[in-house]
């Protein structure tokens, strides 16, 4: 029994023993595919691509900015930092120099977003981000704002961002519940909230496919009265209807 627990523990020992010696050698593997990335401020493109695919990585120019210290076309900052250990194949994102500015910003206030498109980049800046706006008495599709100003100076990018109207969206409602309610009375809320009333249909006359009475025609023709009950509306209530929008209702006198 004694030699059996022996070889038991003399088992679990080597065990342990094999799962240390492939830990340290993966440990050893894997810091072996790190390398240190190298600097590349200051460098040219070619440098810098010369320098990372020496230590077997990628380089991408991610940005590029106006500086007043560094060369056009120089590196001016990158990521990661130099001197930290990365995987091999790992990608170094700089941004590169355009030296001082030298183009002027434009005025594109006033103008439609196509023509500041055409107007930003033609002076060889691009365009930013874009936000809309909806401005009542204003129409759409016009440049409100820009950043940075027409003639503006010490800009970092060549990006202009720009502040456009929109077309107003329809107001919206929640279609109410007229079941059970006098058309006349259902008429004015409707006129009053900015929708249309649509064809009015007897039930009787709905069953046997129906003669609409036209929107203005409800209270006045002699079959279908303001007094009439609704039974039945389209849209039903709960559903979302967009101001401007005609509903449609099945009366009985």
């Amino acid at each position: 029994m004694k030699a059996f627990f022996r070889l038991v523990l003399l088992a679990l020992v080597l065990l342990a023993v094999a799962m240390v010696s492939a830990l340290t050698a993966m440990r050893i593997a894997i810091h072996g595919r790190e390398v240190a990335v190298p600097k590349l401020v200051g460098m040219t493109p070619q440098e810098a691509e010369r320098a990372t695919s020496a230590a077997q990585m990628q380089i991408v120019v991610e940005r590029q900015y106006y500086s007043q210290d560094i060369p056009e076309g120089k590196v001016m900052s990158q990521l990661p930092e130099p001197g930290t250990r990365v995987r091999r194949g790992w990608e170094v994102r700089v941004a590169q120099s355009l030296g001082p500015q030298r183009v002027a910003i434009p005025d594109v206030v006033g103008q439609s977003e196509r023509a500041a498109d055409l107007n930003i980049r033609r002076r060889g800046l691009d365009v930013g981000g874009i936000a809309e706006i909806e401005m009542p008495g204003t129409a759409a599709d016009q440049v409100i704002s820009q950043s940075p100003p027409a003639n503006a100076s010490g800009v970092s990018a060549p990006k202009i961002s720009l502040l456009i109207t929109t077309a107003a969206q329809p107001q919206a409602f929640v279609m109410p519940n007229f079941v059970g309610q006098t058309l006349g009375n259902v008429a004015r809320v409707l006129q009053d909230a900015g929708m249309k009333l649509g064809p009015v249909t007897m039930a009787a006359q709905a069953t046997a496919g129906g003669t609409s009475v036209p929107q203005g025609g409800a209270a006045a023709s002699p079959q279908v009265a303001p007094s009439s009950t609704i039974v039945s509306q389209n849209p039903v209530a709960g559903q979302k209807i967009l101001a401007g929008s005609a509903v449609s209702l099945v009366v009985t006198p």
